[in-house]
């Protein structure tokens, strides 16, 4: 019997870590993920590619980010030191550039033209605006209206890097109907245009991609 408490680091040959994991897509949409299976691996191994994304993440994300010793909050809790890893002053104010350049660069070796995410709080939708601005992209970001009215700065810096920001007047109004929307896109446009997933969601091999391009925090 496999332990419960089992961890999984990298996925199986059908994408599973254990439990979780896996491709529960449209049929339309399988080989597009095969592809980009095929794409990223092949990319992981290829040393022009990490020198370009190593550049870009250096020289246009502003990386390494600081380590820094939260001397006060060590006082008060008591106990380990306690560090901040400082994403917060990466280019466009947090962690999702690393994942946004590493998927936008890879798509365009891909020969991608066109970019489509989904936003709610609008960082993400941001991190892929400036990635695709760098690479000279096409980009349109999915986002509920409701989420739209509640994130106008973030609304305003994606359209001033020239995003086209579509909004989702479906449902909620909110980030699920957005990433609804997002997949139809997807499956119409499947030929030209890649889907920048920013969290560690979605079919085999986002998750581990994600994951990957988000391990240089830690460097």
């Amino acid at each position: 019997m496999a332990d419960e408490n089992e961890v999984h680091f990298f996925p199986d040959d059908r994408g599973r870590f254990g439990d979780f994991g896996g491709k529960f897509i449209p049929e339309t949409l399988m080989a597009a993920v095969a592809d980009l299976d095929d794409a990223y691996q092949t990319a992981k191994a290829n040393p022009d590619f990490q020198e370009r994304l190593g550049h870009l993440l250096h020289t246009y994300a502003g990386r390494p980010t600081a380590l820094y010793f939260a001397e006060n909050l060590t006082r008060v809790c008591g106990g380990a030191k306690i560090y901040l890893k400082r994403e917060d002053l990466a280019h466009t104010g947090a962690h999702k550039i690393n994942n946004a350049l590493g998927q936008a660069l890879l798509a365009q070796h891909m020969g991608k033209k066109r970019i489509i995410a989904e936003t709610g709080a609008g960082q993400h939708g941001v991190a892929t605006a400036t990635a695709c601005a760098m690479l000279g992209l096409e980009c349109i970001v999915y986002m509920g209206s409701e989420d739209i009215q509640r994130q106008s700065l973030n609304v305003f810096r994606m359209k001033l890097l020239e995003a086209e920001v579509v909004p989702v007047e479906s449902g909620t109004r909110t980030l699920k109907d957005a990433i609804n929307e997002a997949i139809r896109d997807w499956v119409t446009n499947v030929e030209t245009t890649h889907y920048l997933i920013g969290s560690v969601v979605g079919p085999h091999p986002y998750p581990v991609m994600v994951r990957d391009f988000q391990t240089v925090i830690g460097r």
